[in-house]
C-alpha cells in the first residue's frame, strides 16, 4: 500500500477494508484514542451492541479508557447508567472529563439477577446512550445474547466488567478487549472484533486522575 492511501485509511477508519474487516459503518462511538480507533471497524466502539471490558481486577484504569466517548454519548442528551459498580464513582473526576453528572444513574441491585434485570431493562429502554454493567456471577451465553439483543432494541452502547479469566467463555459482544496496567499506560488486547479475524495488541497512554474513590 503506498504512503499516500495509508495516511489516507489512517485519517478515514469508516472506509471499509475487506483484509481487515467484514463490516464497517458511521454507527459508532469515537473512543478518544485515534490509535484504538484505527484498530476497531467502523473507527470506534460499537454502538447498539455489546463490549466487554476484561480485567485482572477493577481499577486499574478502564473507565480512563471509556470516559472519553461516555463524554460523547452524553453529547445526544442521552443518559449513562451504572449497574452496581464496585467502587462509588468519583463525581469530580467524571465532571472533569466532560460528563454531565445531572444525566448519570448510578443503579445498586441486590442479586446477581437483579443485576442482568436492570442491565437489560437500561439497554432495552431506549434513553440510555451507555450502560455499564459489573456482573457479580458469570453470565450464560444466552443471558448475554439477551443483553446483546437488549442493546440492539435501545440503541445502546453496552459495557460489561468481567474478570480477565471469562476471556474464554463464549460471548455474542461485537468487542473483547483485555487491559492490563503498566505504569501509567494501559495495555488493550483487542481479543474479538466483529468483523475482524485477528486479534491486536496496542498501549494507550492515559490522564492520572482517579475516577473511583
Amino acid at each position: 500500500m503506498n504512503s499516500a492511501l495509508d495516511e489516507f485509511l489512517q485519517r478515514n477508519p469508516q472506509v471499509w477494508r475487506g483484509r481487515n474487516a467484514a463490516w464497517a459503518d458511521t454507527n459508532t462511538i469515537a473512543t478518544g484514542f485515534a490509535d484504538l480507533d484505527i484498530r476497531l471497524p467502523g473507527g470506534g466502539w460499537p454502538r447498539s451492541a455489546l463490549t466487554e471490558v476484561l480485567l485482572p481486577r477493577p481499577g486499574i484504569g478502564e473507565l480512563r479508557l471509556l470516559l472519553p466517548a461516555l463524554a460523547g454519548v452524553q453529547q445526544e442528551k442521552k443518559w449513562i447508567a451504572l449497574i452496581a459498580p464496585p467502587y462509588v464513582p468519583y463525581a469530580p473526576a467524571w465532571q472533569a472529563a466532560g460528563v454531565d453528572l445531572s444525566r448519570l444513574l448510578w443503579v445498586h441491585t441486590r442479586s446477581p439477577s437483579d443485576l442482568l434485570w436492570a442491565l437489560e431493562q437500561a439497554l432495552r429502554a431506549g434513553t440510555c446512550g451507555a450502560v455499564l454493567g459489573w456482573p457479580t456471577s458469570v453470565p450464560r451465553f444466552e443471558q448475554l445474547r439477551r443483553l446483546q439483543l437488549a442493546a440492539e432494541s435501545g440503541r445502546s452502547w453496552g459495557i460489561l466488567f468481567r474478570p480477565e479469566a471469562e476471556a474464554r467463555q463464549a460471548s455474542p459482544a461485537a468487542v473483547r478487549v483485555r487491559l492490563e496496567a503498566r505504569d501509567h499506560h494501559l495495555a488493550a488486547h483487542l481479543l474479538k472484533r466483529r468483523g475482524a479475524s485477528n486479534s491486536e495488541s496496542l498501549q494507550l497512554s492515559l490522564p492520572l486522575f482517579t475516577i473511583i474513590k
